[in-house]
């Protein structure tokens, strides 16, 4: 999965996900910017990276809005002339945690505003250039399993929206030769974790709590996996794979590979609506 030549933007860089993501790419040779809110994070970040060898480009922004995702792209012109081979949208937070009736509506707006408004306007920016280059891959994070989660509604809804947000861009621009999908990456240790302990048992409810301090003592899924997978994305194995949700704890690069042609023609991969023949009723 050699990414020499190839340039990469991965924002929420500053995270335990995006951190991981952009070191594994600049192992495989990628030119990175590190985008994130969090200088202190994005400096540490750069210190490894130069410890292992690597000269990591690092930018300060705030991708909920739109004057700071303008100046990313005006950061990538400087670096590399407006070329994009990839984008990582791993920006993301949990937003508030209890129930929605005592839950300030600012605050579920912002989560909103973080994981699927930013990860818009950061798709919307790079698509021109992409496009201009006939290739590119655009990798998004779904998250919150396959389920309701009860407290934590405006991370569902958002991270619910990015889902369908990126079946329907993957069709927009599929034609160009760009290529857009989504990884769930799995119960990671993160800092989302910590936060959502921090809250309380009264805030995400008792049966919550209770598994996230499991995930804590068995040290949840690594983040290498969702990095493994954002760099097969990346790579030009999968050119044709579009439109698609895939599980960096369950979904092999073999698998795919192997299954490439069913996948494409199928709704595998997709969320929809399981109606009733689907569980072998006739109604």
């Amino acid at each position: 999965m050699n990414l020499k030549d190839t340039n990469a933007i991965i924002t929420g860089a500053s995270g335990g996900i995006g951190k991981t993501i952009a070191l594994c790419f600049l192992r495989e040779g990628a030119e990175v910017l590190a985008v994130a809110r969090n200088r202190k994070e994005l400096d540490e970040l750069a210190r490894v990276a130069r410890q292992e060898g690597f000269s990591l480009n690092t930018y300060i922004a705030d991708v909920s809005k739109s004057a700071a995702v303008q100046s990313v792209t005006k950061e990538m012109g400087r670096l590399w002339g407006g070329k994009v081979d990839t984008l990582v949208n791993a920006a993301g937070i949990y937003g508030p945690k209890n129930l929605l009736e005592e839950t300030a509506p600012e605050e579920w707006l912002q989560a909103i505003l973080v994981n699927l408004y930013g990860t818009m306007l950061m798709t919307r920016a790079v698509i021109p250039f992409m496009k201009r280059q006939k290739h590119g891959s655009i990798i998004n994070f779904s998250g919150g399993g396959e389920g309701a989660l009860p407290r934590f509604s405006a991370y569902a809804a958002s991270k619910g929206g990015v889902v369908r947000f990126t079946e329907t861009i993957a069709e927009e621009v599929k034609k160009f030769g760009l290529c857009v999908n989504a990884i769930a990456p799995g119960a990671v240790n993160s800092r989302l974790l910590d936060e959502a302990i921090a809250a309380g048992k009264e805030k995400v409810g008792l049966a919550f709590y209770e598994k996230l301090l499991q995930q804590k003592r068995e040290g949840g899924v690594s983040p290498d996996k969702a990095a493994q997978l954002a760099l097969f994305l990346a790579s030009s194995a999968p050119r044709s794979l579009t439109g698609k949700v895939l599980s960096a704890v369950w979904d092999t690069r073999a698998q795919i590979e192997k299954y490439a042609d069913q996948i494409l023609k199928s709704d595998i991969y997709n969320w929809r609506r399981i109606k009733p023949k689907d569980r072998g009723y006739d109604w």
